[in-house]
């Protein structure tokens, strides 16, 4: 049986303000193509379909599409709702669609009830853990403890006494941080904590007797074992994913057992960069010409920092979404003065300036910080009793 695993689509996300819905339609055309192409049996999808509880119009919009044009695929498909998704809201009308052969799994209750599809050597039994909160868990499940180690150990034991009565091959969703505690994977900026008591990991363990396990919500892609990984985003969603190839898993799960597991690089639409260095040499380095197509981040590291430095990145850069500031030399240490008697506004405003970067306001910006100041000064025809009333 041919298995793609993907997760953490987070439709209706975006990036540092920039919409990326045209982006994420244009990679399920493409995880489209790759059912038909490589004759695709079972689509798995790991949670984090939408980005937020209550997802925009257009995202419900794109998703229903997508399973739409799975359901008339050659493939089934088996989706779990993540930490970001509302369980209840994807998971509405999953008993209708699941005659479509595009099963949601989104419900505790259903954990240990599988999905079976069958090939030339039988059944495969697909159990769908969606996101299991440790708060809610524990009592529903009068756990011992409150945590996602206990909360998973007990989904997997459901598992494995159903798994125990039907026999056959095997493969789980799910969508937490899971790991070898002594090697835990980095996670990335985007990805939203789901720590409980400051514990988030949950063993790799858990899993070592399911054929494939397909694991949702590190956003690049892992492999802890064999048959337990993570497929990661389709896209990039911080800066922090630059280097990350994105993709899913082209998965072959054998007669007895996993065969092989292949990763299928996503295309990408918009590439991320990050440079380092004075504004004048970004602006003028031949090497970077092959990133001024992408979204960048730049850093700039000008002693003095520069007038519009953003709008001057853009003008080569067009795409930069986010600037920051650090000095090669850091400017020499010069309190503001604590003792503002007698002084004016203006002239605090300009030793501030000073002392934060290092140079003194030109005359432009002396003029600027004494409108400002003057703007913000009690105006004395104001009547108080007006204010008062």
């Amino acid at each position: 049986m041919r298995i793609l695993h993907t997760s953490d689509w987070h439709l209706g996300r975006s990036f540092h303000r920039e919409g990326m819905l045209t982006h994420q339609a244009a990679h399920l055309d493409h995880l489209l193509e790759v059912v038909e192409r490589e004759s695709v049996d079972l689509v798995v999808v790991s949670g984090d379909v939408y980005d937020r509880a209550l997802p925009p119009v257009d995202a419900v919009q794109l998703a229903n599409e997508t399973f739409t044009r799975l359901a008339r695929s050659r493939a089934q498909v088996v989706v779990t709702s993540g930490n970001h998704d509302s369980a209840q809201r994807l998971g509405f009308g999953a008993d209708l669609i699941d005659t479509a052969g595009v099963f949601l799994r989104t419900r505790a209750d259903g954990v240990g009830r599988p999905v079976t599809v069958t090939d030339d050597h039988g059944p495969v039994h697909v159990y769908g853990l969606p996101y299991l909160d440790p708060d809610a868990m524990k009592a529903a499940w009068q756990l011992p403890v409150r945590s996602h180690e206990a909360t998973l150990a007990e989904a997997m034991r459901r598992v494995r006494a159903d798994l125990a009565v039907r026999g056959g091959r095997s493969v789980v969703l799910a969508h937490a941080f899971v790991a070898d505690v002594d090697r835990p994977p980095e996670a990335s900026d985007s990805e939203r904590d789901i720590s409980v008591g400051g514990i988030s990991l949950a063993s790799a363990s858990l899993f070592d007797d399911i054929d494939y396990t397909a694991l949702g919500h590190l956003h690049g892609r892992h492999t802890l074992r064999d048959s337990v990984r993570y497929s990661g985003s389709p896209l990039a969603y911080s800066f922090s994913e630059a280097d990350q190839v994105k993709g899913a898993w082209l998965v072959d799960l054998g007669p007895h057992r996993l065969q092989t597991c292949e990763f299928v690089a996503a295309p990408v639409p918009r590439p991320l960069a990050r440079v380092r260095g004075c504004l004048d040499d970004l602006l003028a380095d031949p090497a970077l010409t092959r990133h001024e197509g992408s979204w960048l981040q730049a850093t700039l590291t000008d002693d003095v920092r520069p007038t519009q430095p953003m709008e001057r990145l853009r003008r080569r850069f067009p795409h930069t979404l986010l600037l920051a500031f650090e000095p090669s030399t850091p400017p020499a240490d010069a309190a503001v003065a604590t003792d503002v008697r007698g002084r004016s506004d203006h002239d605090i405003t300009l030793d501030f300036v000073q002392a934060v970067r290092g140079t003194p306001a030109n005359a432009d910006e002396a003029a600027l910080l004494q409108a400002a100041c003057d703007a913000c000064c009690d105006d004395p025809d104001l009547d108080l009793a007006e204010v008062l009333a």
